[in-house]
């Protein structure tokens, strides 16, 4: 008879540390819409939303951009019209915006020192995150580590030279982003040095849309994706449902105790247990 050891509160996922957990939130620095003469930057409701969900859940939230200090916003996105639940409180939050003014730099940041990562959108990351050699790196080894990668509207636009294995990380993956259809709605076609949905489906990748300006969330492994403002609050919300999944290690180890006819014992090998044993607990 085997003897079953369930190490039931293992892992950065557990319940234990979920207040442990650390999320970083990479925004953009860029701030000019194209040729247009129009300023642009991250999207206010797509910081927002994952950035009080990941709060709430007791996570830890570092935000960072590849200039540091504060990013620029999309005055667009500051419109009445735009406003939400999430934005209100960002508004009359003096703490967040204190943080959100002060982003670290990417390049100071560690993959090793977080939980996940995640890019709001807004047009800016098109221009300086997609190239970004930090930003890349960082995403490579979380994806490496099966790490929760997510991004949502435009900020998918930082898979597109990302690799995995010598080929694009989103090959073969479901995922989703700002449509064609939503960039010719809002008249930037021509203007956007490239369109999400071409170049992900160019990459071998399964690019899933809904309808226009609908909530749709699409996760394949620990790659979480969102098509659009309306999304964020949802993806944001997979991700923490994800996060505080409790996970357990089941270890089995032999009952037998007689090495053949030797008349010598046997038996399970001490540090063979123990060493994933403390790193299971540990984690």
């Amino acid at each position: 008879q085997t003897k079953a050891l369930s190490c039931r509160d293992s892992g950065p996922y557990s319940k234990s540390k979920r207040k442990m957990a650390k999320v970083l939130m990479v925004v953009t620095s860029h701030s000019k819409l194209g040729d247009t003469g129009n300023p642009t930057g991250y999207w206010q409701e797509e910081f927002a939303a994952p950035y009080y969900l990941f709060k709430d859940a007791g996570f830890a939230v570092t935000i960072a951009s590849p200039l540091g200090g504060e990013p620029p916003c999309d005055p667009k996105s500051l419109d009445a019209g735009f406003q939400t639940k999430y934005t209100e409180r960002l508004n009359g939050d003096a703490e967040a915006k204190k943080q959100l003014a002060s982003t670290v730099k990417l390049d100071t940041v560690s993959e090793e020192d977080y939980t996940a990562i995640f890019y709001p959108g807004g047009h800016g990351p098109l221009y300086d995150l997609r190239s970004d050699k930090h930003s890349i790196a960082l995403i490579e080894a979380f994806a490496s580590k099966k790490k929760v990668v997510g991004a949502v509207c435009h900020g998918p636009a930082v898979l597109a030279e990302t690799k995995l294995g010598g080929s694009p990380l989103v090959k073969g993956k479901k995922m989703t982003g700002f449509s064609n259809a939503e960039e010719a709605a809002v008249q930037l076609t021509s203007v956007v040095p490239f369109l999400l949905e071409d170049e992900f489906k160019k990459q071998g990748a399964s690019f899933l849309t809904g309808p226009d300006w609908t909530p749709k969330v699409v996760v394949d492994g620990t790659l979480f994706t969102g098509q659009n403002p309306q999304s964020s609050e949802g993806v944001a919300q997979a991700i923490v449902e994800y996060l505080t999944n409790l996970p357990k290690v089941l270890m089995v180890v032999t009952s037998h105790n007689k090495l053949g006819d030797t008349g010598n014992p046997t038996g399970y090998w001490q540090e063979e247990f123990a060493a994933p044993y403390y790193l299971f607990k540990d984690a």
